[in-house]
């Protein structure tokens, strides 16, 4: 095989573990075990490009969703107003630690985590430049904390108080709250954009 030939990738099959050789450069839309047909990868154009922008409207989101007012309880006149860190402060407050740190650690620390270092990886492949420093073990830290986020589990709840608490007082959503929302559907896209075999391709080659 010529040296500057990127070498083909080898995937084990999620069915059957039988090891699949595929060539570097996949051209099909889908491929398939050799053995019992699962599928292996899916060829995703533009993968990079589009995870980067994603992830760049989903960064932007995110600060917009800590930043601004969350929801807001008007009774009697009265009117308090409360962000997600705010939110995540008075669960301390009232000696629900356990809870406060899981809301912190699942709707803030990890979808952080994972927009950083998705445009940590990402930024340097797209302008054709070496990949940052120990990109490969960041990207690795991204797929693995993957499920520690729950936006979704704190949106669904979010709305099941909403609907609770509407007779005790009126509820008003906060920009955060609509920002919020579209983080989730916009990390969501994000990640079903990217390509993982291609990336860890890009990565092994560039290094």
């Amino acid at each position: 095989m010529p040296i500057d030939q990127p070498p083909p990738t080898v995937i084990a099959c999620p069915d059957c573990d039988l090891l699949n050789r595929l060539p570097a450069e996949a051209t099909t839309v889908t491929l398939l075990c050799g053995r019992c047909g699962a599928v292996l990868a899916r060829h995703k154009p533009d993968s990079i490009e589009r995870s980067l922008a994603l992830t760049l409207t989903a960064l932007i989101l995110f600060v917009v969703s800590n930043s601004f007012p969350f929801l807001a309880m008007k009774t009697g006149g009265f009117v308090q107003e409360t962000t997600l860190l705010t939110g995540i402060r008075e669960l301390w407050k009232q000696d629900m630690q356990g809870l406060s740190c899981l809301v912190l650690l699942t709707c803030v620390l990890v979808p952080g985590l994972q927009m950083i270092g998705l445009l940590y990886i990402l930024a340097p492949l797209q302008w054709g430049r070496r990949p940052a420093a120990h990109a490969a073990r960041v990207f690795r830290l991204v797929q693995e904390v993957a499920p520690w986020g729950m936006m979704e589990v704190f949106m669904m709840g979010i709305l099941v108080a909403l609907v609770k608490l509407g007779h005790m007082a009126t509820i008003v959503p906060g920009v955060s709250v609509f920002s919020f929302g579209g983080l989730i559907f916009v990390m969501a896209a994000a990640f079903s954009t990217l390509d993982p075999p291609l990336l860890w391709q890009r990565l092994d080659l560039r290094r």
